[in-house]
C-alpha cells in the first residue's frame, strides 16, 4: 500500500518562504511522475506543478512559476515544494501525489494514482 506523508506547511506572513515535504513509503517511488495541488476555501483543487521521474523536466501553474521550485530524491523517497515569495492567495491545503503509470510531467489530477493526506499552508498579509 502506497503511502504519502506531507509535512512543513504552517503559518508565514507574506513575501517569506515555506519548504513542504513529501515522504513516499514505496519502493517505486522513483519511477513515475509526482506533482503537488492545492486546494483552497470554497475552491477546486488545482495543480501546482509536477515534476518527472528523474527531476531532469518539472512544469509549474502561472500562478507559481518563479516563486516556487519542485524537486525530488529519490534516493530518500521524497519529493520537495520550495516556496518563496508566498502571497496570502498562497493560502491552501497542499497535497502530494504520485503516479503509478505515467512517467512524464502531467497536470491531470486523474492522472495520479496516490495521494497524501495534505497539509495546511496559510499566508496572512
Amino acid at each position: 500500500q502506497v503511502q504519502l506523508v506531507e509535512s512543513g506547511g504552517g503559518l508565514v506572513q507574506a513575501g517569506n518562504s515555506l519548504r513542504l515535504s513529501c515522504a513516499g513509503s514505496e519502493g517505486t517511488f522513483s519511477r513515475f511522475a509526482m506533482a503537488w495541488f492545492r486546494q483552497a476555501p470554497g475552491k477546486d483543487r488545482e495543480f501546482v506543478t509536477s515534476i518527472n521521474w528523474s527531476g531532469s523536466s518539472t512544469y509549474y501553474a502561472e500562478s507559481v512559476k518563479g516563486r516556487f521550485t519542485i524537486s525530488r530524491d529519490n534516493a530518500k523517497n521524497t519529493v520537495y515544494l520550495q516556496m518563496n515569495s508566498l502571497k496570502p492567495e498562497d493560502t491552501a491545503v497542499y497535497y502530494c501525489a504520485e503516479s503509478a503509470h505515467i512517467v512524464i510531467v502531467t497536470t491531470a489530477p486523474g492522472d495520479y494514482d496516490y495521494w497524501g493526506q495534505g497539509t495546511q499552508v496559510t499566508v496572512s498579509s
